[in-house]
Protein backbone atom coordinates (compact mmCIF):
# COMPACT_ATOMS: atom_id res chain seq x y z
CA UNK A 1 0.00 0.00 0.00
CA UNK A 2 1.28 3.27 -1.18
CA UNK A 3 2.66 5.89 1.53
CA UNK A 4 0.53 9.14 1.50
CA UNK A 5 3.71 12.15 2.60
CA UNK A 6 4.01 15.40 2.15
CA UNK A 7 5.88 17.11 -0.33
CA UNK A 8 7.67 20.42 -0.69
CA UNK A 9 6.10 21.08 -4.60
CA UNK A 10 7.95 24.70 -4.78
CA UNK A 11 9.29 27.32 -3.15
CA UNK A 12 9.73 31.66 -3.02
CA UNK A 13 11.73 33.58 -1.17
CA UNK A 14 12.33 37.62 -0.61
CA UNK A 15 15.06 39.48 0.67
CA UNK A 16 15.16 43.07 1.49
CA UNK A 17 17.55 45.32 -1.13
CA UNK A 18 19.45 47.08 1.26
CA UNK A 19 22.67 45.28 2.45
CA UNK A 20 24.21 46.36 5.39
CA UNK A 21 27.97 45.40 5.05
CA UNK A 22 30.87 45.01 7.68
CA UNK A 23 31.82 48.00 6.60
CA UNK A 24 29.60 49.93 7.81
CA UNK A 25 28.90 48.09 10.50
CA UNK A 26 32.24 48.73 12.04
CA UNK A 27 31.29 52.58 11.88
CA UNK A 28 27.98 52.06 14.21
CA UNK A 29 29.67 49.75 16.57
CA UNK A 30 33.23 48.74 17.92
CA UNK A 31 33.69 45.79 15.20
CA UNK A 32 35.75 44.88 12.36
CA UNK A 33 35.09 42.86 9.16
CA UNK A 34 38.24 40.70 9.94
CA UNK A 35 36.31 39.61 13.93
CA UNK A 36 33.21 39.09 11.85
CA UNK A 37 33.94 37.00 10.03
CA UNK A 38 36.78 35.12 12.07
CA UNK A 39 33.99 34.25 14.74
CA UNK A 40 30.62 34.32 12.66
CA UNK A 41 31.19 33.98 8.69
CA UNK A 42 28.86 36.67 8.11
CA UNK A 43 29.97 39.51 5.36
CA UNK A 44 26.90 41.01 4.74
CA UNK A 45 22.89 41.03 6.07
CA UNK A 46 19.64 42.30 4.02
CA UNK A 47 18.09 45.50 6.23
CA UNK A 48 14.39 46.03 5.52
CA UNK A 49 14.65 49.75 5.65
CA UNK A 50 11.33 50.90 4.92
CA UNK A 51 9.28 51.83 8.49
CA UNK A 52 6.31 50.91 6.94
CA UNK A 53 7.18 47.62 6.39
CA UNK A 54 7.23 44.73 9.05
CA UNK A 55 7.55 40.99 8.95
CA UNK A 56 4.47 40.57 6.92
CA UNK A 57 5.48 41.83 3.75
CA UNK A 58 8.69 40.22 3.61
CA UNK A 59 6.54 37.25 3.99
CA UNK A 60 3.88 38.00 1.07
CA UNK A 61 6.12 38.56 -1.27
CA UNK A 62 7.81 34.98 -0.75
CA UNK A 63 4.16 33.82 -0.86
CA UNK A 64 3.57 35.97 -4.23
CA UNK A 65 6.86 34.47 -5.53
CA UNK A 66 5.54 31.22 -4.67
CA UNK A 67 2.06 31.13 -6.21
CA UNK A 68 3.57 32.25 -9.35
CA UNK A 69 6.36 29.73 -9.65
CA UNK A 70 4.10 26.82 -8.51
CA UNK A 71 1.30 28.45 -11.11
CA UNK A 72 -1.07 28.11 -7.75
CA UNK A 73 -4.11 30.42 -7.30
CA UNK A 74 -4.72 32.17 -3.90
CA UNK A 75 -8.21 30.16 -3.90
CA UNK A 76 -6.22 26.72 -3.59
CA UNK A 77 -4.31 27.29 -0.84
CA UNK A 78 -5.95 25.42 2.66
CA UNK A 79 -3.87 26.19 5.41
CA UNK A 80 -1.21 28.76 5.99
CA UNK A 81 1.60 28.48 8.84
CA UNK A 82 3.42 31.37 9.43
CA UNK A 83 6.78 30.52 11.82
CA UNK A 84 8.18 33.95 13.20
CA UNK A 85 9.54 35.66 16.32
CA UNK A 86 9.00 39.04 14.98
CA UNK A 87 5.47 39.09 14.41
CA UNK A 88 3.78 42.79 13.13
CA UNK A 89 2.21 42.83 16.22
CA UNK A 90 1.55 40.76 19.24
CA UNK A 91 -1.88 40.00 17.66
CA UNK A 92 -3.49 39.15 15.19
CA UNK A 93 -1.29 36.26 13.79
CA UNK A 94 0.90 37.76 10.97
CA UNK A 95 0.08 34.25 8.80
CA UNK A 96 -3.88 36.00 9.61
CA UNK A 97 -2.18 39.01 7.95
CA UNK A 98 -0.17 37.77 4.93
CA UNK A 99 -3.24 35.65 3.71
CA UNK A 100 -5.12 38.62 3.81
CA UNK A 101 -2.52 40.43 1.76
CA UNK A 102 -1.91 38.30 -0.83
CA UNK A 103 -5.96 36.92 -1.83
CA UNK A 104 -5.69 33.33 0.53
CA UNK A 105 -9.70 33.57 1.67
CA UNK A 106 -10.36 30.11 2.22
CA UNK A 107 -8.35 29.15 4.21
CA UNK A 108 -7.35 29.19 7.83
CA UNK A 109 -3.77 29.98 9.06
CA UNK A 110 -2.09 30.79 12.07
CA UNK A 111 1.97 31.57 14.07
CA UNK A 112 4.01 29.60 15.16
CA UNK A 113 6.99 30.80 17.19
CA UNK A 114 10.13 28.35 17.99
CA UNK A 115 12.69 31.50 17.36
CA UNK A 116 15.53 29.52 14.72
CA UNK A 117 13.55 26.52 14.86
CA UNK A 118 10.67 28.01 13.10
CA UNK A 119 10.54 26.77 9.82
CA UNK A 120 11.67 23.00 10.91
CA UNK A 121 8.86 23.33 13.67
CA UNK A 122 6.54 24.94 11.41
CA UNK A 123 7.46 22.35 8.42
CA UNK A 124 6.71 19.38 10.77
CA UNK A 125 3.39 20.77 12.14
CA UNK A 126 1.93 21.06 8.33
CA UNK A 127 2.99 17.63 7.44
CA UNK A 128 0.57 16.20 9.69
CA UNK A 129 -2.22 18.12 7.74
CA UNK A 130 -1.22 16.67 4.56
CA UNK A 131 -0.44 13.27 5.44
CA UNK A 132 -4.05 13.28 7.38
CA UNK A 133 -5.52 13.37 4.21
CA UNK A 134 -7.65 16.51 5.06
CA UNK A 135 -5.21 19.18 3.16
CA UNK A 136 -4.21 19.45 -0.55
CA UNK A 137 -2.19 22.62 -0.61
CA UNK A 138 -0.56 24.10 2.64
CA UNK A 139 1.89 26.85 2.91
CA UNK A 140 4.70 27.23 5.32
CA UNK A 141 6.21 30.99 5.69
CA UNK A 142 9.31 31.73 7.61
CA UNK A 143 9.73 35.28 7.90
CA UNK A 144 11.55 37.77 9.92
CA UNK A 145 12.25 41.03 9.73
CA UNK A 146 15.18 41.08 12.95
CA UNK A 147 16.55 44.30 12.06
CA UNK A 148 13.07 45.79 14.40
CA UNK A 149 14.85 43.79 18.18
CA UNK A 150 18.49 44.07 17.04
CA UNK A 151 20.52 46.67 19.37
CA UNK A 152 23.06 48.43 16.53
CA UNK A 153 25.01 49.17 19.54
CA UNK A 154 25.75 45.95 20.58
CA UNK A 155 28.36 44.63 19.06
CA UNK A 156 28.23 41.38 20.36
CA UNK A 157 24.60 40.78 18.52
CA UNK A 158 24.39 43.22 15.93
CA UNK A 159 27.01 41.78 13.35
CA UNK A 160 24.36 38.47 13.53
CA UNK A 161 21.00 39.27 12.41
CA UNK A 162 19.40 39.88 8.60
CA UNK A 163 16.03 40.05 7.20
CA UNK A 164 14.15 37.84 4.98
CA UNK A 165 11.07 36.06 3.95
CA UNK A 166 10.51 32.92 2.48
CA UNK A 167 7.95 30.32 1.54
CA UNK A 168 7.12 26.40 0.42
CA UNK A 169 3.98 24.60 -0.74
CA UNK A 170 3.36 21.18 0.77
CA UNK A 171 1.52 18.71 -1.23
CA UNK A 172 0.44 14.70 -0.88
CA UNK A 173 2.23 12.58 -2.98
CA UNK A 174 2.41 8.33 -2.85
CA UNK A 175 5.61 8.80 -4.81
CA UNK A 176 9.29 7.73 -2.73
CA UNK A 177 9.65 11.64 -2.27
CA UNK A 178 8.57 14.24 0.41
CA UNK A 179 9.18 14.66 4.15
CA UNK A 180 10.12 10.99 5.90
CA UNK A 181 10.65 11.95 9.03
CA UNK A 182 11.35 14.75 11.90
CA UNK A 183 12.47 14.59 15.39
CA UNK A 184 11.95 17.71 17.37
CA UNK A 185 13.13 18.48 20.87
CA UNK A 186 13.14 21.61 23.42
CA UNK A 187 14.86 22.49 26.87
CA UNK A 188 12.72 25.46 28.31
CA UNK A 189 16.29 26.17 30.66
CA UNK A 190 17.51 27.75 27.83
CA UNK A 191 15.11 30.66 28.19
CA UNK A 192 17.38 32.11 30.52
CA UNK A 193 20.29 32.14 28.08
CA UNK A 194 18.70 33.65 24.41
CA UNK A 195 15.74 36.02 24.88
CA UNK A 196 13.85 39.46 24.55
CA UNK A 197 13.66 40.40 27.92
CA UNK A 198 10.14 42.63 28.09
CA UNK A 199 7.33 43.50 25.95
CA UNK A 200 5.76 40.16 27.08
CA UNK A 201 3.62 39.26 30.06
CA UNK A 202 6.02 39.18 32.42
CA UNK A 203 7.69 42.68 31.80
CA UNK A 204 4.99 44.78 29.51
CA UNK A 205 6.82 47.36 27.79
CA UNK A 206 7.11 51.33 30.04
CA UNK A 207 9.26 53.65 29.82
CA UNK A 208 11.70 51.88 32.48
CA UNK A 209 11.76 48.77 29.88
CA UNK A 210 12.51 51.06 27.09
CA UNK A 211 15.51 52.93 28.48
CA UNK A 212 17.12 49.88 29.99
CA UNK A 213 16.62 48.81 25.82
CA UNK A 214 15.03 45.28 27.01
CA UNK A 215 12.86 45.42 23.66
CA UNK A 216 15.72 43.86 21.56
CA UNK A 217 17.50 40.29 21.85
CA UNK A 218 19.39 39.31 24.73
CA UNK A 219 22.17 36.32 24.08
CA UNK A 220 24.65 34.78 26.18
CA UNK A 221 27.01 33.92 23.20
CA UNK A 222 29.17 31.02 24.63
CA UNK A 223 26.28 29.17 26.08
CA UNK A 224 24.21 29.27 23.42
CA UNK A 225 27.10 28.43 21.02
CA UNK A 226 28.08 25.42 23.03
CA UNK A 227 24.43 24.27 23.15
CA UNK A 228 24.22 24.92 19.64
CA UNK A 229 27.26 22.68 18.44
CA UNK A 230 26.46 19.70 20.18
CA UNK A 231 22.07 19.27 19.65
CA UNK A 232 22.67 19.83 15.96
CA UNK A 233 25.26 17.61 15.45
CA UNK A 234 23.52 15.14 17.72
CA UNK A 235 20.20 15.33 16.02
CA UNK A 236 21.69 15.55 12.86
CA UNK A 237 22.93 12.18 13.32
CA UNK A 238 20.50 10.71 15.28
CA UNK A 239 18.09 11.19 12.61
CA UNK A 240 20.84 9.42 10.35
CA UNK A 241 20.97 6.56 12.44
CA UNK A 242 17.67 6.07 13.20
CA UNK A 243 16.96 5.64 9.00
CA UNK A 244 20.20 3.72 8.50
CA UNK A 245 21.71 7.15 6.15
CA UNK A 246 25.79 6.89 5.75
CA UNK A 247 27.24 10.37 4.63
CA UNK A 248 27.19 9.09 1.60
CA UNK A 249 23.50 8.48 1.06
CA UNK A 250 23.21 12.60 1.64
CA UNK A 251 23.19 14.63 -1.21
CA UNK A 252 22.74 17.75 0.91
CA UNK A 253 22.93 19.12 4.12
CA UNK A 254 20.85 22.27 5.70
CA UNK A 255 22.38 24.00 8.63
CA UNK A 256 20.85 26.92 10.32
CA UNK A 257 22.54 29.69 9.12
CA UNK A 258 23.48 30.76 12.86
CA UNK A 259 27.58 30.60 12.73
CA UNK A 260 30.16 29.10 10.36
CA UNK A 261 31.81 27.16 12.99
CA UNK A 262 28.60 25.59 14.25
CA UNK A 263 28.16 24.60 10.03
CA UNK A 264 31.25 23.35 10.18
CA UNK A 265 30.85 20.85 12.83
CA UNK A 266 27.75 19.43 12.24
CA UNK A 267 29.12 18.28 8.96
CA UNK A 268 32.23 17.53 10.19
CA UNK A 269 29.84 14.92 12.54
CA UNK A 270 27.75 13.63 9.72
CA UNK A 271 30.86 12.91 7.49
CA UNK A 272 30.06 15.35 5.01
CA UNK A 273 32.59 18.33 3.21
CA UNK A 274 31.31 21.14 2.52
CA UNK A 275 30.32 20.25 -1.09
CA UNK A 276 27.18 18.77 -0.01
CA UNK A 277 26.17 21.45 2.69
CA UNK A 278 24.18 24.57 1.83
CA UNK A 279 25.89 27.71 2.93
CA UNK A 280 24.88 31.42 2.24
CA UNK A 281 25.45 33.14 5.68
CA UNK A 282 28.19 35.07 4.50
CA UNK A 283 25.76 37.03 2.23
CA UNK A 284 22.16 36.86 4.65
CA UNK A 285 23.66 36.82 8.05
CA UNK A 286 20.94 34.66 10.51
CA UNK A 287 17.46 35.60 8.97
CA UNK A 288 16.17 33.40 12.35
CA UNK A 289 13.23 31.00 10.91
CA UNK A 290 13.96 31.38 7.17
CA UNK A 291 17.63 30.55 7.01
CA UNK A 292 16.74 26.94 5.61
CA UNK A 293 14.33 27.62 3.37
CA UNK A 294 16.51 30.45 2.05
CA UNK A 295 19.12 28.15 1.73
CA UNK A 296 16.53 26.00 -0.50
CA UNK A 297 15.42 28.49 -2.48
CA UNK A 298 19.04 29.35 -3.59
CA UNK A 299 20.41 26.19 -3.77
CA UNK A 300 16.93 24.91 -5.96
CA UNK A 301 18.01 24.33 -9.78
CA UNK A 302 21.01 22.72 -7.80
CA UNK A 303 18.26 19.82 -6.40
CA UNK A 304 17.29 16.76 -8.10
CA UNK A 305 14.42 14.67 -7.67
CA UNK A 306 15.02 11.91 -5.25
CA UNK A 307 18.01 13.91 -2.74
CA UNK A 308 18.33 12.81 0.44
CA UNK A 309 18.13 15.84 2.68
CA UNK A 310 18.74 16.68 5.98
CA UNK A 311 17.51 19.76 7.67
CA UNK A 312 18.81 21.26 11.26
CA UNK A 313 18.54 23.94 13.25
CA UNK A 314 18.92 25.25 16.67
CA UNK A 315 16.90 28.13 18.44
CA UNK A 316 15.83 30.06 21.30
CA UNK A 317 14.02 27.90 24.01
CA UNK A 318 16.09 26.26 23.52
CA UNK A 319 14.36 24.76 20.33
CA UNK A 320 16.18 21.65 17.81
CA UNK A 321 14.97 19.90 15.49
CA UNK A 322 15.95 17.57 12.52
CA UNK A 323 13.97 16.74 9.38
CA UNK A 324 14.73 14.09 6.95
CA UNK A 325 12.80 14.27 3.47
CA UNK A 326 13.71 13.67 -0.39
CA UNK A 327 13.67 16.25 -3.01
CA UNK A 328 10.04 16.08 -4.92
CA UNK A 329 10.87 17.51 -8.02
CA UNK A 330 13.74 18.70 -10.79
CA UNK A 331 14.12 22.42 -11.32
CA UNK A 332 13.89 23.42 -15.11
Amino acid sequence: MAILRAAITGIGAYVPEYILTNEELSTMVDTTDEWIMQRIGIKERRICKDASKATSDLGVNAVKDLLKKTNTTPAEIDMLICATITPDMPFPATANIIAQKVGINHAWSFDLNAACSGFVFALSTAVQFIESGRYNKVIVVAAEKMSAITNYSDRTTCPLFGDAGTAVLLEPTIEDVGVVDYINKVNGMGRHHLHMKAGGSLRPANHDTVNAMEHFVYQEGQVVFKAAVSSMADIAEEIMQKHNLKSEDIAWLVPHQANMRIIDATARRMGLGTDRVMINIQKYGNTTSATIPLCLWEYEKQLKKGDNIILVAFGAGFTWGSVYLKWAYNSN
